[in-house]
């Protein structure tokens, strides 16, 4: 992958379970590799990362056979900047702005992926911690909770930036229309054309 892609972007590679029937103590002949996936901010990284070059070069080591099957995993996924600034400012108005904070990239798999190769889109974190009251464990664990709160104030704010949106977009279309509506008033038209 590194030479795919500039070393400062962030890029994943990552092997998730090697199954060689329960052996632990040796190499088998023969192992399955599962759970690859390879996620890049770059699109067209993934066709570019030279599997077939490595495989060849790691079964010569020790005449090794080595089938690669490839499965599409989920895709980059962008923030449209300019739904996201909206979507910021409106949140701000919402939250308060000691309440908004800007994250760094995140490498990590989102099934929202896949939306936001198809329409603008914008992916944002809700906090749902409560240090005082000892909630503080990581989605994903067997230990996570939530501060209710957070339902209220999440839902509150979907709604929230789903209304700014509807009204910028009804404002953008108005202006749109009207300046469309004008230049075709003010053309002339001849019905022997």
């Amino acid at each position: 992958m590194s030479r795919a892609t500039n070393p400062i972007m962030p890029s994943v590679l990552s092997f998730g379970k090697v199954i060689a029937n329960g052996a632990t103590d040796v190499i088998q002949m023969k192992f399955t590799l599962k759970e690859h996936s390879e996620r890049s901010m770059k699109s067209g990284v993934k066709k570019r990362t030279k599997h077939a070059r490595l495989s060849a070069s790691i079964s010569r080591i020790d005449d090794w056979k080595i089938r690669i099957r490839n499965r599409k995993g989920d895709p980059a996924l962008y923030n449209d900047e300019a739904l996201t600034a909206r979507a910021k400012r409106n949140a701000i108005d919402y939250l308060g702005a000691e309440n908004v904070v800007d994250q760094s990239i995140w490498m990590a798999a989102e099934d929202f992926a896949f939306f936001s190769q198809t329409a603008p889109s914008c992916f944002y974190r809700l906090g749902t911690r409560n240090e005082s009251r000892g909630i503080i464990s990581s989605v994903h664990t067997p230990t996570f909770d939530i501060e209710e709160n957070a339902l209220q104030i999440g839902t509150g704010l979907m709604a929230w930036l789903a209304i700014c949106d509807a009204i910028y977009r009804l404002k953008y279309f108005t202006n749109f229309f009207s300046q469309q509506a004008s230049h075709l008033l003010s053309t002339p038209y001849s019905w022997n054309q």
